[in-house]
């Protein structure tokens, strides 16, 4: 990629509106202190002692934590929280984001707030190191009521959007918010829209999904074409006859091998990823790179560029230690070798 292309699509995520739809979650960390451990003198089990609390947005929050920082101008997030403690610790996190619009988030007291509780313990000289996460989620299906405003938030939005993700993150399915009847929204605006670019992850699988861009990684995949998908040469086919058939581009993670991006004409693309450079935390590199090929298909990019920038973002998050990190341009343009224009003030 060229340095004037680079900053021809990075310029242009200050005037992109998109929307988020999906699983926002609370990510609440406890940075625990090993040399104040204890031992309980009611119990004799062993006390972490905490030292600070940290929340911020996660699941389909840290894809919209990372359009925060590559700049984008206006953010949607579509979702829901309960009404309770940890929801209004997720809303103060995500009104604390800079362009991010709540008008279509929605709070009900039939839902506990999805949240990820992560004990951190930082001990002098090492990474840090996660103890066993504690996890409150949803079990039974998302009432009708809160589905329904899903649905209509996003009916609302679609007209004035450049792009729209949908993040999956739940277990069982029809207990989030990409529930059947948000999915026959999605299908209606694809039809009202169909230059739209929505992109779609799910952590079980896209099967019953409309036509939109998918994006996954190469076990998803095989079970898509209900084979062993595992040299490059055969997930770049796969890709390939996935995108024809959907008539939408299709991604494909593959860890450390990179990404392959495939396009409805057939043609496939293989990015792969950059080399390490020191200890590494995978949490989050895959919102990383749906973040930032939505962020750079909306700009115009080429599904090559959309690549490139993708693969850069992941190498800077799978970096960062101890948190959910995000990539910004200036971030990207160093690991892609892109020369940032001195600002004379």
């Amino acid at each position: 990629m060229t340095p004037e292309r680079f900053h021809t699509l990075t310029q242009r995520y200050a005037n992109l509106r998109l929307a988020v739809v999906g699983d926002f979650c609370l990510d609440r960390y406890f940075d625990i202190d090993p040399a104040r451990a204890e031992i309980s003198i009611e119990t004799g089990l062993p006390v972490h002692n905490i030292t600070r609390v940290r929340c911020q947005p996660g699941a389909a929050g840290t894809i919209l934590n990372n359009l925060v920082a590559l700049g984008i101008g206006s953010l949607h997030p579509v979702g829901v929280a309960g009404d309770d403690g940890e929801g209004w610790q997720l809303l103060r996190a995500l009104r604390a984001q800079p362009g991010v619009h709540l008008d279509h988030f929605v709070q009900s007291a039939e839902r506990h707030t999805f949240t990820y509780t992560k004990p951190l313990l930082h001990t002098p000289g090492e990474p840090p190191r996660e103890l066993s996460r504690l996890d409150l989620k949803n079990w039974d299906p998302t009432p009708a009521s809160v589905a329904d405003r899903i649905a209509a938030h996003l009916a609302a939005l679609a007209p004035s959007l450049d792009a729209v993700i949908l993040m999956d993150q739940v277990d069982i399915a029809e207990t989030g918010v990409v529930t059947t009847a948000v999915r026959e929204a999605v299908r209606k605006v694809v039809a009202a829209h169909p230059n739209l670019p929505i992109i779609a992850d799910s952590r079980r699988s896209l099967r019953g999904f409309p036509q939109v861009v998918f994006k996954m990684n190469a076990a998803e995949l095989a079970r898509f074409a209900g084979q062993p998908v595992e040299a490059l040469d055969d997930i770049r086919r796969a890709a390939a006859d996935l995108a024809r058939t959907n008539a939408r581009p299709v991604f494909i993670t593959l860890a450390e091998r990179g990404i392959v991006g495939a396009s409805p004409d057939g043609t496939s693309h293989h990015q792969p990823s950059l080399p390490l450079r020191g200890p590494i935390d995978i949490v989050g590199a895959g919102d990383s790179v749906t973040a930032n090929l939505t962020a750079a298909l909306a700009a115009g990019a080429t599904i090559p560029e959309a690549l490139e920038l993708a693969m850069a973002a992941a190498s800077c998050v799978i970096h960062q230690l101890g948190t959910t990190g995000t990539a910004n341009p200036t971030q990207l343009a160093g690991l892609i070798g892109i020369p940032i224009p001195h600002d004379p003030r």
